[in-house]
């Protein structure tokens, strides 16, 4: 069942099927470079077939370190940055409970910030409980989570003994090599495997987002299925069957008319975080060589009270994809109340889902009355089958809509940018030269 569905109707103001149909050949030719892996970035394709390459074996393992974890544990801290951490919070957040102390074991996230409070935090709030912890990174040495891991790895050395505290840790790294590769077998840490082939923020449907996700209770089994299910309706070189292509083709359409800007807006805060690791995913994949879609994110109806005026009337470069999800996990109704005192007894008996529906459908009609063209994504439940369709989708839509845009969608040369600026600020070795132009700078400026 194809539980996600992409519908541009309402852009029919501001792009035509001549013009979709125009991108058709870019579409099947950058289908082509995919299945083909004979395109930019193809070292880095492995995401494209694992959810059906992944195998039962490997997922039972994954469970099975999971459940233990689950019966010793009341806390994982999940330490990571980036693409090690927004797709698992994205899930959690997504088929959990709203509020996290219902959620049995609970996972909160460490390494994603430098900030000192936050980390005293965390300890304080975990310090009567019992935790493990899973650590995120290729190499072990990215600056954000290693550093937290220091601190983290040293709490649990204190508080559990050195050997508990390895049996309570677990490292997901490379394969091979790497920094964290070397201590997890140097301290017996149980580790995972994240694929040579696959890049960070394309990691979710491996061990980097299933393990934590298996922990907090996730049927990471379905969610695999849902992302293989997807295949059907995400592949191909026809732009009407191809739903990705389809969304790739119209993303690139408007980007060439001036709207530069995509929002991703939500009505449900249960997507929120969904939405993170599409921002991720998004701007880290297009945005290089002076081109790119800038993604954006709002949280309907709250957000409609603080930017609901720049969406109405702000500049008009932006195109908006509504997330609807059409079916939630409970319905509340609006009590009838006999003294109508705040006059809301003409929506007694409808369900927060219908008002929010019909909030839905107000905001996209004064949306697309204000010059911003519109789409929605159809969701049909909260769902481990839904999730995987769509990460699936999104995944494929990226990749294609870079190779679109002729960029590679699969590297991230910005980001080392400002890495190889901090590392040198900071001393590291074989950063001497570039450190004494920088301190010059910083010394001028700040």
């Amino acid at each position: 069942m194809q539980n996600v569905l992409y519908n541009h109707k309402f852009m029919s103001g501001f792009l035509s099927s001549d013009e979709l149909e125009a991108y058709a050949p870019a579409v099947a030719q950058a289908e082509k470079s995919l299945s083909a892996k004979d395109g930019l970035g193809n070292d880095y394709l492995g995401w494209l077939d694992l959810p059906k390459r992944i195998g039962k074996d490997a997922v039972s393992a994954i469970n099975d370190k999971a459940q233990e974890i689950r019966a010793k544990a009341d806390v994982l801290i999940c330490v990571g940055i980036g693409g090690s951490y927004l797709g698992t919070k994205g899930a959690i957040e997504f088929l959990s409970p709203t509020f996290e102390d219902l959620r049995k074991p609970r996972v909160i996230f460490a390494g994603h910030t430098i900030n000192s409070d936050y980390l005293t935090d965390l300890l304080e709030l975990v310090k009567d409980k019992e935790v493990a912890v899973n650590v995120i990174s290729k190499s072990g040495t990215t600056t954000e989570p290693a550093i937290a891991f220091r601190i983290i790895r040293q709490w649990m050395e204190q508080r559990y003994g050195r050997k508990e505290a390895a049996a309570r840790i677990v490292a997901t790294t490379d394969p091979v090599v790497g920094a964290l590769r070397k201590l997890a077998k140097e301290e017996g840490y149980a580790a995972f495997e994240i694929p040579a082939d696959v890049g960070g923020r394309f990691s979710v449907m491996t061990p980097v987002g299933l393990f934590p996700m298996a922990v907090a209770g996730i049927d990471i089994a379905k969610l695999l299925e849902g992302a293989v299910s997807a295949y059907d309706f995400c592949s191909g070189e026809s732009i009407e069957k191809n739903m990705a292509g389809r969304y790739a083709a119209v993303r690139n359409i408007l980007f060439r008319k001036g709207y530069t800007t995509e929002v991703m807006a939500t009505f449900q805060p249960q997507l929120h975080f969904f939405c993170e690791w599409w921002k991720q995913l998004s701007g880290e994949s297009e945005g290089k060589d002076g081109t790119g879609i800038f993604p954006a994110g709002l949280d309907y109806t709250t957000d409609l009270h603080s930017l609901g005026q720049w969406m109405q009337e702000g500049v008009r470069n932006v195109f908006e994809t509504f997330m609807i999800l059409k079916n939630t996990a409970s319905t509340m109704a609006v009590p009838k109340f006999e003294d109508d005192s705040d006059d809301l007894n003409y929506l007694a008996g409808r369900s927060f889902e219908d008002i929010n529906d019909k909030a839905f459908q107000g905001t996209i009609l004064a949306h697309l009355d204000g010059g911003v063209p519109s789409a929605t994504l159809t969701l049909q439940d909260r769902s481990e089958t839904t999730l995987g369709q769509l990460f699936y989708f999104f995944q494929k839509s990226v990749a294609l809509s870079g190779y679109i845009l002729r960029v590679n969608p699969f590297d991230q040369p910005g980001v080392e940018a400002y890495k190889k600026n901090m590392f040198a600020l900071l001393g590291k070795k074989g950063f001497e030269k570039q450190a004494e132009a920088l301190l010059g700078r910083v010394k001028d400026s700040f």
